[in-house]
């Protein structure tokens, strides 16, 4: 992108769109995997108070992380907490003390850092190649898309109306038709009141200050596999995101701003925040704006809605959480249909490549899990040797000169 094009005036009629790109991508990180965050916290017999510090840091700073990112680069850098990270805790923090849980977050975001100053980790991004990268953003998200489509066999009716919704408002104004659907849902969810907001109490979260604890076994068996969970299953697809709506940015600033803080804020019960894959692509397509230089509004809105969140704790927290599952499911899916398309049609579009990029989408699709990585890195690896394979040029037999 041009310099130009970077610092081109932003209007008032630039904003709508990442705005509602923003909150979409918050709404869904909330609605849909937040709540692994209160298992592990009830997992690990956290006081409310404790379970509202840890709400409070991890969206605070994810929040700030993706405003300073976003500011920094005009590009639409979304942060958000490991959702990889926070399944893995459900089960690890049953048997494990706090305050070693909390010095494993430490060592995990240290790590980080230390890898964002490196550089190493920008020299791998650059050596994948674009088909494969394409094939596995579209097998990633190809779940989010039949799930906007699986609704109709939970709630129909609602599943159902944002489907056609979305087709009528693409075929009439296509600008507005995310917009369009998410207006249109919270309405009807507010007419058939399912979205209880007569518990709602806006209160101040406060943070609580753990002193952390250090042991070679947790160091192990929790800092470890946190920092290569949140590696392959976040840094390493949020990357590709990026890259496959033609955003630059080097991986390195991000890696290292996000370890930071992580780092600050695992004290208080924040256990990793990272760039975004899969509620990035919401704000970093076409959905978001027609314009790539103003996408970069999109995430200094999903950093402010963080930082609302933030500030009242659980609260607001759990009216997202709150939401019905279906209108979570079918809205994501539909919001980033732009997205699996033109991440399908960059993964087919170069006849060498095609297979080993059909590969990547289907493994990636199939969401393997071994040794406890996710189905991201996986794909990733299967794609990477089925590129090898079928593209690498194998050796030549040497002529053999004639014998005199």
């Amino acid at each position: 992108m041009s310099s130009a094009a970077l610092h081109s005036p932003v209007r008032p009629s630039d904003l709508i769109h990442p705005i509602v790109a923003g909150l979409i991508s918050v709404i869904v990180n909330y609605g849909g995997t937040f709540i692994l965050v209160f298992q592990a916290a009830k997992m690990a017999g956290l006081s409310p108070e404790l379970t509202a510090s840890w709400v409070w840091s991890i969206s605070i700073g994810v929040g700030v992380t993706g405003l300073v990112l976003s500011g920094m680069t005009r590009e639409p850098i979304i942060t958000a907490w490991s959702t990889p990270a926070a399944a893995f805790l459900v089960t690890a923090l049953a048997h494990t003390p706090y305050a070693e849980a909390v010095g494993a977050y430490l060592i995990s975001a240290a790590a980080f850092v230390l890898l964002g100053l490196s550089g190493c980790f920008e020299k791998v991004i650059r050596l994948i190649p674009p088909g494969v990268a394409a094939g596995l953003l579209a097998g990633i998200l190809l779940q989010f898309g039949i799930g906007a489509f699986g609704g109709m066999n939970v709630d129909p009716l609602l599943a159902g109306l944002l489907i056609v919704a979305y087709v009528v408002l693409k075929r009439f104004t296509a600008r507005y038709a995310v917009v369009g659907i998410l207006v249109l849902g919270l309405a009807f969810l507010l007419i058939q009141n399912r979205i209880d907001l007569s518990g709602l109490e806006l209160k101040f979260a406060a943070p609580v200050f753990t002193l952390p604890a250090f042991s070679v076994n947790t160091l192990l068996s929790v800092a470890l596999p946190l920092f290569l969970i949140t590696l392959t299953g976040q840094y390493m697809p949020g990357m590709l995101v990026l890259r496959g709506d033609g955003f630059k940015t080097s991986a390195n600033p991000i890696v290292t701003i996000t370890g930071l803080g992580s780092l600050l804020m695992a004290p208080f019960g924040s256990h990793a925040f990272n760039i975004a894959a899969i509620t990035a692509a919401i704000c970093t397509g076409r959905e978001a704006h027609e314009d790539p230089s103003k996408r970069w509004i999109a995430g200094i809105a999903a950093g402010s809605f963080y930082i609302l969140v933030g500030i009242f704790g659980v609260t607001l927290a759990a009216v997202f959480a709150a939401f019905p599952a279906t209108f979570i499911t079918t809205l994501a899916g539909l919001a980033l249909l732009g997205t699996i398309g033109g991440s399908l049609a960059s993964a087919m579009a170069d006849a060498k490549t095609r297979e080993a990029s059909l590969i990547t989408f289907l493994a990636a699709a199939a969401n393997i899990k071994l040794l406890g990585i996710g189905g991201a890195f996986w794909g990733l690896m299967i794609g990477l040797v089925a590129y090898a394979a079928l593209n690498a040029r194998l050796p030549q037999p040497r002529t053999r000169l004639p014998q005199t």
